[in-house]
C-alpha cells in the first residue's frame, strides 16, 4: 500500500489487489466475448458502485456492444442494505429483444438485484445475465439465478474501493479493501 496516498491510510487490509482485479476483469471480458459471439449485448451498469468495473469490463469484451446505466439504491449512508429499493435513474435504451448483461459491483443479500431482475424481465429482453465483481454468499437472503459471471468470492466484510464506497468516499481506491474501524467514526463526525 502507498501510505503517501491519503485514502490508503484508512485501509486496514487489502483483500484484492489492483493487479488481481485487472487480470480477472480481462478474463471476464474474454468469457463474455465467447458467450455472446455474434450477438449485440447491452451492458447495464448499476450506479454508482459499478462505474469503474463497467469501464474496464466493456473494454475487455472483444465484441460490439452498447452500454447503459441504471441508478438503484438500497444502502443509504449505512453499511448494510436497508431493504428498501429505490430506482434513482432508469435506462435510456430499450432492452426488448436484447441480450442484457447487468454489471454489478457486489451481490450481497440478493434482495436488490432480484427486485431489479424482476422489473427488467417485464421489459422482454432476449436474455439477462449478471456479471458481478464481488459475490458475498454469506449474506445471501435470496439466490440470484441469473448470475453468470463472478469476479471474486469474498467473506462477510464491508469493503470499499474500485467503485464501492463508504459515505460516498473510497470509490477511487484501485483495490478492494477493508476500512480501519476508526474510519467509521471519523466520517460520521465529518458528515
Amino acid at each position: 500500500m502507498n501510505q503517501d496516498n491519503e485514502i490508503y491510510r484508512d485501509i486496514d487490509e487489502v483483500l484484492i489487489s489492483e493487479e488481481q482485479i485487472q487480470q480477472r476483469v480481462q478474463e471476464l471480458g474474454q468469457e463474455i466475448g465467447r458467450d455472446y459471439q455474434g450477438k449485440l449485448p447491452i451492458v447495464i451498469g448499476l450506479l454508482k458502485g459499478s462505474c469503474i468495473f463497467v469501464a474496464d469490463l466493456v473494454r475487455a469484451i472483444p465484441l460490439h456492444l452498447t452500454v447503459d446505466f441504471m441508478g438503484i439504491s438500497s444502502y443509504g449512508a449505512g453499511t448494510k442494505s436497508s431493504g428498501v429499493v429505490k430506482i434513482t435513474k432508469d435506462l435510456e435504451e430499450t432492452i426488448e429483444g436484447r441480450h442484457v448483461i447487468i454489471a454489478e459491483d457486489i451481490i450481497d443479500t440478493g434482495l436488490t438485484l432480484n427486485y431489479l431482475l424482476k422489473m427488467l424481465k417485464q421489459r422482454n429482453p432476449a436474455s439477462i445475465k449478471v456479471c458481478t465483481l464481488l459475490n458475498k454468499q454469506a449474506r445471501r437472503l435470496l439466490e440470484v439465478e441469473q448470475v453468470g459471471y463472478i469476479g471474486f468470492e469474498i467473506e462477510d466484510h464491508f469493503v470499499v474501493g474500485y467503485g464501492l464506497d463508504y459515505v460516498q468516499k473510497f470509490r477511487n481506491l484501485p483495490c478492494i479493501g477493508i476500512l480501519k474501524p476508526v474510519v467509521y467514526q471519523k466520517f460520521q463526525v465529518e458528515n
